[in-house]
């Protein structure tokens, strides 16, 4: 499943939860881990585990595993590796004290920019 339909697939299934604040951040040109993270909030442990087992769930429905799943148990921040998406969920405060949106989102610097300046001077 390319990229595109993947991001779609697990934005539906976290609004399927009520995910709050949902964003999708395209870092293809950032990293190379992975092509899209995208990052939504549960106010509780609970909603937290629901909304990583509803991405789960509509994942293995297109018959599509997780790479990895880390930190359920906790239920502050967890994670889904699908390979070109990551999935970040996490309780409001965790998010706003990582704010991951702000390091990987518009208003971080991207690397091959700064390789390219270096390479000019």
């Amino acid at each position: 499943m390319d990229s595109k339909k993947l991001t779609k697939l697990v934005v539906d299934a976290l609004e399927d939860i009520k995910g709050i604040d949902i964003k999708v951040l395209d870092v293809l040109e950032k990293t190379t881990i992975t092509d899209v993270m995208v990052i939504a909030s549960g106010n509780t442990h609970r909603q937290v585990k629901a909304l990583v087992d509803s991405v789960v769930v509509k994942c293995k429905e297109h018959e599509m595993l997780p790479l990895g799943i880390e930190g359920t148990e906790a239920g502050e921040w967890a994670l889904i590796d699908l390979g070109d998406v990551v999935v970040h969920v996490m309780q409001p405060s965790i998010r706003d004290f990582y704010n991951i949106e702000k390091l990987w989102g518009d208003d971080s610097p991207n690397p091959l920019e700064n390789q390219e300046a270096d390479q000019s001077s």
